[in-house]
This record gives structure tokens, sequence and C-alpha cells, in this order.
């Protein structure tokens, strides 16, 4: 009778024992993060937020990619094995994207499976694309600064975002409701950052979408975005569901 005791005794201490390292090592390696800045920008950009997401225990990849030079597709088949590569055995392969940075992720796995996928974060997405595009892209100037991708980001016909249909991965999204963008602001609906609006960041199949008082441009250095992006990747939902939307 004490050996049977015993017996239950020690497999139960060595089941809890192995518990305990799963979960210290699941702790400890939350997994990788890419991260992809937005048109017209560098990795520079997601320099904040990378270190925030070190701090917090995972590996980052930020990669700095040439958004001005190719459309969409061709940078989505360029630069997502780039950043997964990365990230070499390390998983699971979570994203947080500024602007376009989103929307190559969502080409991308429109025509690709990511067995490693995590949980992707998009700041300021132009998920049904942008009216600025739309008034804008007509203009030399505006061609020679944002490129074949910068076309592709209306909220027409010609709109490749639209095009995507909703996302089938665990998606967060923070979008900004103010704008320093006077000369980009007016095409805009209210609310908005001065690039894209709130309600164009939103996509069918997202899980939450929280929106908080942020400009497009800096939305990605901001401090309490940098830790709501953090927190989606580790648990699924924002800080304060309250203020989330939920699909």
């Amino acid at each position: 009778m004490k050996q049977r005791v015993f017996r239950c005794l020690f497999f139960s201490c060595l089941y809890l024992a192995a518990s305990s390292a799963l979960v210290q090592a699941a702790t400890l390696n939350p997994g990788c993060v890419v991260l992809l800045h937005g048109l017209a920008r560098t990795a520079h950009s997601m320099s904040a937020m990378s270190e925030a997401l070190k701090q917090a225990g995972y590996q980052t990849v930020n990669v700095d990619y040439p958004s001005t030079q190719m459309n969409i597709p061709a940078l989505a088949e360029r630069v997502i094995p780039e950043g997964v590569s990365q990230c070499g055995h390390t998983q699971p392969v979570h994203f947080v994207t500024h602007s376009m940075g989103g929307i190559l992720v969502r080409q991308y796995l429109s025509v690709h499976h990511l067995p490693a996928l995590g949980r992707v974060v998009m700041l300021a997405p132009p998920n049904q694309g942008s009216e600025v595009v739309d008034t804008l892209r007509d203009f030399f100037l505006f061609q020679w600064i944002y490129g074949p991708a910068g076309q592709q980001l209306g909220t027409d016909v010609q709109s490749l975002p639209k095009r995507l249909g909703p996302v089938n991965f665990e998606l967060g999204v923070i979008a900004g409701n103010r704008s320093i963008d006077f000369l980009t602001s007016w095409p805009l609906p209210d609310p908005h950052d001065g690039k894209v609006s709130v309600e164009s960041t939103k996509v069918a199949g997202m899980k939450a979408h929280l929106v908080l008082p942020a400009t497009h441009t800096l939305i990605m250095n901001d401090d309490e975005k940098i830790q709501q992006a953090v927190y989606f990747l580790g648990h699924g939902f924002f800080l304060n569901p309250d203020i989330s939307y939920q699909e």
C-alpha cells in the first residue's frame, strides 16, 4: 500500500515538474515577431516596437524592404518569406505591421499557408483602401514618391486590399483618430488618422478592433499603442476589451 502511494506521489510530482517546465519554456520563448513598416518608410520606424517586443521576450525580425519599387503582390512574395526565414526555428511566427505592411501580410496569406502562424497586429492598415489615393493617384509627384504599390491602395475598383476578402487568422487592428497631415486629411471621412479612415482599417474576420488617439505617421512609436500590440500577441485581445470592436 505504501509502495503504491509512493509511486503515485512520484509520478504526480514528475507530471507537475514537466508541466511547469513546459509553461516556463513557453513563457521564455513566446515566439518570433516579423515587423513590417509602411509605404515609403524604413525599418527604423518600427525600432521602438521591436525593442518593446524584445523586452517582452520575443525574437524580432525588423524587415527593411523597398516599398515604393514594386507592386504589392511582388513585395509580399519577397518580403514575407524573407522575414519568416530569419525567425529560424522559433515558433510561432507573429506579425506586427504598420499601414501597407498589413496589406502585404493579407496578400501573402491569401495565396500561401503559413503553418507556424501566430497572431497579427496591424497598426493603421488601409484594409479597405484610402480615399487619399483615389484623390492623388494621377499626380506625377504622388506616383514618383509612392510607386506601384501606392497606386493599388485606393478604395475604387482598382483597390487591391478590397479584393483580398476576409482574413482567416487571429488579427487585432489598432486605428488612430487624430491627424497632423492637413494636406491629405480633406478627402477622408471622419474619424481618420490623416491617411486612413477608422472605418477603412476594419476587415471581416478580424478578432478585435481598437480606436485610440494617434496619427498615421506616428502610431507605431506611441507607448500606449506599443503596449496594446504586445498584449494582443500574448493574449489574443487588447488590454481594454470594453473599447475594442468584436467582429
